[in-house]
């Protein structure tokens, strides 16, 4: 694929640089194409290409744990990822593309060649990259200042109550006096709602769809439906999260994060109506935005769509990972290798097949959590307090996974039995396990690279890991396999998540799960953290993983193991009596077989190919 001149034209005008410059820079690389909801790369990953994107629209965000921030969108002709240029640092941000887009690439060596065999022309187009970056720097600096000074203003407090009295509430704050008891209450973890986005979305996602229902059957009217609606909407573009302040861990089945979305919602949508927070009498969070729901119903719809939404980027992740390993597998197809069963010497195998191993291990994982995901599209919403659905209108509950449907993208369904649904976490249990089987699988993996890269003298030292940082602070020189073993913690968190999940469902009685909160939490911070890990581990270790060859090889001739891929052409005997020598004597198998005259060198090594020793084969006659 060539470029065409106009893209270097759309360039030229979008970042400064003369086209002609960017044509001799472009005049190398090729086209890549990214699938939609593909990441381009992930923040704080090693930057690897600059590019020019051709086709569709790129999204640039800011955050890894759980809330992320939009910070711009890269339209056809905009340079991407042109930090490279300046500096040798990770990505300060994340890039994905919602509906697919065309990027073509210029690797890193690419662009030291061009560097070493163009510096004028190089170092023009810095210049003019510099001052691009700082010019939107200076915008986003901009925008963020503009957003702090809009929530800083002071206007007294105002009065809310409830059913246990008055409390003066800030009148800066969206929350009102629910979320203010529940924020006292529960100081536990200091790991707040707010930190999961999409736990924040799945909860306008339900109201927003609620009041939609609530509308076509009367409940409702069209100012209040916008209001809430518009109020939603708002939290789904990424507006005041921060005013989601309750703890994680908190009792009461997770009314107070019903509470805390509802008031919020509730004084959002008074200023979208024109009115002031707290003058309920025109939007009431219980009356309006809570209308024909209960927590029982609408927070654990609201953690089934988080989860799925957080399913999403934990796939995604973990497909990269696949495809790292596949591409180590075939880049490793020919280094033979001992295999090993019980860390001991078993038979020879490649280095590529270990790795396709490896790859098939995360598809498996990535299946079984995408059947974990689907169960969770059934929903019980409608089911208000304990599934008779109490307060609620006729035709309500299937109106409303409906709406729902429509407005997060998800198919989802009716559960056949609501008051079954509303007690019964088991289809939580059965994500947290497919999580928990994923982590088994990379734990094992990370567990491998550690023992395969271990040494590099005295261990098998039969590959070599990126080098991340100094391992010690007293041994000079000594770097060890950091990467793999964060990623090894990150598994054993996700594992011991999965036994507080099955207890936590385990603990529901009569009619409801009282601890829906902490399931939410692990399922939630557990994918979050298995994401991370998974693009950290392709991005710092497999990426850069490399064979030693050699030492493949050699452990492979001096084996006794290598004696049991003689059997077929020497016998059990005389191969028992070649391997008994070998233990006695510390000679090598190979050494034995040649300087016995049972094989010529060249038998021998036909023997040793790869493709010879890692697959059922006839043997030749006279071998």
């Amino acid at each position: 694929m060539k470029l065409e001149s106009k893209r270097f034209a759309q360039a030229a005008s979008i970042s400064g640089i003369s086209p002609e410059d960017l044509t001799a820079f472009f005049s190398v690389g090729k086209a890549r194409r990214y699938a939609p909801n593909e990441w381009l790369f992930h923040e704080s990953t090693p930057r690897q290409w600059a590019g020019l994107l051709l086709e569709g629209e790129v999204e640039i965000v800011l955050g890894l744990h759980g809330s992320s921030h939009h910070v711009a969108t890269l339209l056809e002709g905009s340079l991407i990822s042109e930090g490279l240029l300046l500096e040798d640092e990770a990505h300060g941000n994340g890039a994905f593309t919602r509906a697919g887009a065309t990027v073509w690439q210029i690797d890193r060596e690419q662009l030291l060649a061009f560097r070493d065999r163009h510096p004028e022309t190089f170092y023009r187009i810095v210049s003019r990259v510099a001052v691009s970056v700082l010019r939107r720097m200076r915008l986003v600096s901009e925008r963020l200042y503009q957003n702090k000074q809009g929530t800083n203003h002071v206007g007294g407090y105002r009065l809310e109550h409830d059913s246990l009295g008055r409390r003066e509430i800030s009148n800066q704050v969206y929350y009102g006096v629910q979320t203010l008891r529940a924020m006292e209450n529960f100081a536990i973890s200091g790991v707040f709602v707010r930190n999961f986005e999409h736990l924040i979305e799945g909860l306008a996602m339900v109201k927003k769809a609620a009041a939609m229902a609530n509308r076509d059957l009367g409940r409702l009217d069209v100012a209040k439906t916008q209001a809430i609606c518009g109020a939603c909407d708002e939290l789904l573009k990424g507006r005041l999260h921060d005013q989601f302040t309750v703890d994680m861990f908190q009792g009461g089945a997770g009314t107070s994060t019903n509470m805390n979305a509802n008031e919020v919602i509730a004084n959002r949508g008074l200023e979208l109506m024109g009115h002031r927070k707290g003058e309920y009498e025109h939007l009431h969070p219980n009356d309006h935005v809570n209308c024909s729901q209960s927590t029982n119903d609408a927070y654990p719809t609201a953690i089934k769509l988080a989860v799925l939404l957080s399913c999403r980027n934990l796939i995604r992740a973990m497909r990269e990972l696949e495809r790292a390993l596949n591409d180590k597998a075939e880049a490793f197809k020919d280094v033979l290798k001992m295999g090993r069963t019980e860390n001991q010497d078993a038979v020879p195998m490649t280095l590529g097949q270990e790795f396709s191993a490896y790859a098939v291990m995360i598809g498996s994982a990535m299946r079984a959590v995408e059947r974990g995901a689907e169960e969770l599209l059934d929903i019980n919403m409608g089911a208000t307090a304990i599934g008779t659905g109490i307060t609620s209108p006729p035709g309500y509950a299937d109106l409303i996974t409906s709406k729902l449907a429509e407005v997060s993208g998800f198919a989802l369904r009716r559960a056949p039995n609501l008051v079954e649904a509303t007690q019964n976490a088991g289809v939580f249990v059965q994500m947290s396990a497919a999580l928990k089987r994923a982590a088994v699988q990379i734990s094992k993996i990370c567990n491998d690279l550690r023992w395969l890269s271990s040494g590099p003298r005295c261990g098998l030292n039969e590959i070599n890991l990126p080098p991340m940082q100094p391992g010690s602070s007293i041994m000079p020189g000594k770097v060890n396999p950091v990467i793999p073993e964060v990623v090894n913690q990150v598994c054993y968190q996700v594992m011991g998540y999965d036994m507080v999940v099955s207890m936590a469902a385990e603990a529901s009685e009569l009619e409801l799960c009282m601890a829906e909160p902490v399931i939410a939490y692990d399922l939630l911070h557990g994918m979050m953290i298995l994401k991370n890990a998974c693009v950290m581990l392709v991005s710092r270790c497999i990426t850069g993983l490399e064979a030693n060859r050699d030492i493949c090889r050699k452990y492979v001739e001096q084996s006794i193991g290598l004696v049991t891929a003689m059997v077929p052409v020497l016998g059990y005997e005389q191969s028992a009596a070649i391997a008994k020598e070998a233990l006695k004597t510390g000679s090598s198998v190979y050494d034995l077989i040649l300087d016995k005259g049972l094989l010529s060198k060249t038998q021998l090594d036909d023997m040793l190919r790869p493709e010879n020793m890692t697959d059922p084969r006839e043997i030749a006659n006279g071998i």
